[in-house]
């Protein structure tokens, strides 16, 4: 018996040669992970264009957002309620933020950004983790010492 046949006794092989549980782990991944890309481009759009209510739409009704640190915008915002709180709160700061790139596994999407704000300028991600296309759950990764210097301490 040659070694490659010896090598996968035993084992389902599906095209391309890869395990059959190799390529199950990734069915359906790609029609989820690019529905949850298309609702974080229309949601960014619209709180570009100051429509808060469009946005607030791909929310879940118990949605928590975290932002990390301790300035005056961190901490957990729970609910549609809360998320807005939050966006009033950077509104105050003439808060812009441009999307360069979005990444999406199965459920969650990363969006990597360029913000301005307060005269000033960084980078920052924000992951969001999607429940039958509703967020359920949104985590700020940015620079806390600028978003402190920007909005304040606690």
């Amino acid at each position: 018996m040659c070694v490659a046949r010896r090598a996968n006794r035993g084992r389902s092989i599906r095209s391309a040669g890869k395990p059959a549980r190799e390529q199950d782990r990734h069915k359906g991944v790609g029609v989820a992970a690019s529905q949850n890309i298309e609702i974080s481009k229309k949601g960014y759009a619209a709180f570009d264009a100051g429509d808060v209510e469009t946005v607030l739409n791909d929310y879940d009704d118990n949605v928590e957002f975290v932002v990390p640190g301790n300035s005056a915008v961190s901490g957990t915002y729970r609910g549609k309620d809360g998320v807005k709180e939050l966006f009033g709160k950077v509104a105050e700061q003439n808060f812009k933020i441009t999307p360069t790139r979005f990444l999406a596994d199965d459920d969650v999407v990363v969006v990597l950004s360029q913000v301005s704000v307060g005269g000033e300028s960084g980078l920052q991600a924000d992951e969001f983790t999607y429940r039958e296309g509703k967020i359920v759950k949104a985590q700020n990764y940015g620079d806390s010492a600028f978003v402190e210097r920007v909005f304040g301490t606690k």
